[in-house]
């Protein structure tokens, strides 16, 4: 238990606090029931917090680095099939907040439970955030802390402008930094042989040479 948990449980305002934050909860869930139901498939949005988050279009390298991953992942599950992978829009129901991760990954126990009309998802097996000055703070905040807090095993941050990635892995219950380095290679714990060099995210011509070297598992 926490310093701050823990001083509150032992005041005497402790019955006081807790009306106070179901009625903070009540409220919120009338946030997002709204949000469910006024959300459109032409935006990208998430809820968080309490607050509903609209998303400003991504700046070309942010586009990039996240297609030259997302195609090595699909190409990759499309040969071996060990799950579902998501992107842009896939929106994830966690116990208090919505996210759209920029990519995910849902191991086959969980992804062949998913029906084709599905539109809430389940905690991921494996995130990838892409970085940007809007969303960064976040990234590396909350959604951090929530999908630690929902067992999500794997969590990658993607940095397209320094052209830097870092790859967490979950163990009791937090994460640990595993990698951080713009070039070698990185290898996925959660997506099994999932192994490419870094800079097939953020290099078009090496991204296209080992798209070719995937496909030819096949």
């Amino acid at each position: 238990m926490d310093t701050l948990l823990k001083s509150i449980i032992n005041s005497p305002k402790l019955p006081m606090y807790f009306k106070e934050i179901q009625q903070v909860l009540e409220n919120e869930q009338q946030k997002r029931q709204q949000f469910y139901e006024e959300m459109t498939e032409q935006e990208k949005v998430e809820f968080i917090e309490g607050e509903v988050v609209v998303h400003s279009p991504v700046k070309k390298w942010h586009n990039d680095a996240e297609r030259r991953l997302l195609l090595l992942i699909c190409a990759h599950n499309s040969i071996h099939n060990q799950g579902f992978v998501g992107y842009e829009k896939i929106l994830i129901r966690l116990t208090r907040n919505d996210y759209e991760p920029d990519i995910c990954f849902f191991k086959t126990a969980k992804s062949e439970k998913f029906t084709d009309n599905q539109m809430f998802f389940p905690s991921p097996d494996f995130v990838v955030e892409v970085l940007s000055e809007s969303t960064e703070k976040r990234d590396r905040g909350v959604k951090f802390e929530d999908y630690a807090l929902h067992r999500v095993e794997e969590y990658w941050l993607v940095d397209p402008e320094k052209k830097l990635i870092e790859q967490y892995f979950l163990e009791n219950g937090d994460y640990q930094l595993n990698l951080k380095a713009r070039d070698g290679t990185i290898e996925s714990n959660v997506i099994d042989g999932f192994n490419i060099p870094i800079q097939a995210i953020f290099d078009e011509e090496i991204n296209r040479k080992v798209l070719l070297e995937v496909m030819k598992d096949n």
